[in-house]
């Protein structure tokens, strides 16, 4: 489990091509201590490290995650979310993610103003249904407040720190971003099913 609370940018060094998807390279301070078989978030999804040396982690990619994800369209020198699974006695900041993403939006618009950024992201309509203003989400594995919505879209604003230490300042209009929802909400739904 993850909280949304992204640590580092990481760097991907290498892609590689396999069978079965593609093996991913990727560095950044402080990931010596992940070890062999340990979860990592990497743009908020939940991957498996397989081989760790010197602040590098690889990590594969199968084809239902890149299906459903935007880590098709990562390459080397592409720049990621990092973040090490929540610690059972650590402060539970954040929300709770699972780094099982939802779907894929798109970045339709990013505004600028004194009181900071606001950033709208269009989501497919069964990603929307599960979005409530005030709520919670997680975009590109950080986890954010929805600030507006639309029937196709949702805003959420950035502060600085998020623009500095997150891909999302890096982000531009027509970028897609890895979205999920919160579990909370999705089990009711499921709760709900079939309820008269």
């Amino acid at each position: 489990m993850f909280t949304g609370i992204v640590e580092q940018i990481g760097s991907v060094l290498d892609v590689a091509e396999q069978a079965e998807g593609r093996r991913l390279v990727l560095s950044g301070q402080g990931l010596v201590d992940v070890p062999v078989g340990a979860s990592i978030a990497v743009n908020g999804v939940c991957l498996t490290a397989v081989k760790v040396e010197d602040e590098r982690v690889t990590v594969d990619v199968i084809p239902e995650t890149l299906n459903r994800t935007n880590l098709g369209e990562v390459g080397t020198g592409g720049r990621v979310n990092l973040e090490r699974p929540m610690r059972a006695d650590g402060r539970f900041d954040g929300h709770i993610v699972q780094g099982h993403v939802d779907g894929v939006g798109v970045v339709s618009a990013i505004n600028h103003d004194d009181g900071g950024t606001l950033m709208t992201v269009e989501a497919p309509a069964g990603l929307m249904a599960f979005i409530v203003e005030k709520g919670s989400i997680t975009v590109d594995g950080v986890s954010l407040t929805v600030a507006a919505m639309t029937e196709r879209s949702f805003s959420v604003a950035l502060i600085p720190h998020t623009l500095e230490f997150t891909t999302l300042g890096l982000r531009k209009p027509e970028d897609t971003v890895n979205l999920e929802n919160d579990v909370i909400a999705k089990y009711v739904e499921r709760l709900l099913e079939g309820r008269t």
